[in-house]
């Protein structure tokens, strides 16, 4: 009967630190997926600007150079995009409430994006880039925070899994 105790205090400070660990992991790719979404708006930008390409040519190549989640929210704008009579916006937020789901970004990111999601391809040229510029700054503002919360709060995170864990332990027994 001792060894069925051990064995449930090991299980329960194995699953108190995995669950430290898997919000340290969250903390931890939230910065990544911002820095993925900077990247693509930079790129769309380009292509937008530069080439000018429609924006489903421009998403479509955005999502070839980035990398998964951010790759698949671009792609299937692009796709959403050769289907006639759509409203965009309206794809916008739907494609961005997956990103959601598949990424690691918080409700400040979301509204950053959907804001932006409202502006695109509603204005001139200038006008556009100036609404790309001022996203980007938003996230980058929004990723020097993730990082700080990642350096201040991820090594403490994996330790209290383990000690709420082991208190856990230290009470049951």
């Amino acid at each position: 009967m001792d060894y069925i105790k051990w064995l449930g205090a090991v299980m329960l400070l194995g699953v108190t630190t995995i669950v430290g660990f898997r919000i340290s992991y969250h903390l931890n790719q939230r910065p990544r997926h911002i820095r993925q979404l900077i990247d693509g708006l930079t790129i769309l930008e380009a292509e937008m600007l530069y080439s000018q390409l429609s924006l489903q040519e421009a998403f479509f190549l955005v999502s070839r150079r980035l990398q998964e989640p951010t790759k698949s929210f671009f792609q299937q704008l692009s796709h959403e995009l050769l289907k006639e009579n759509i409203n965009f916006i309206e794809q916008w937020n739907n494609q961005l409430e997956h990103f959601m789901y598949t990424s690691y970004l918080d409700d400040i990111d979301r509204e950053i994006l959907q804001q932006f999601g409202q502006t695109l391809g509603q204005h001139d040229y200038n006008q556009q880039e100036k609404n790309i510029h001022l996203t980007i700054k938003y996230l980058e503002t929004q990723r020097d925070e993730a990082l700080n919360q990642a350096s201040q709060y991820g090594n403490m995170v994996k330790s209290l899994g383990f000690l709420l864990g082991l208190f856990i332990i230290l009470l049951l027994i």
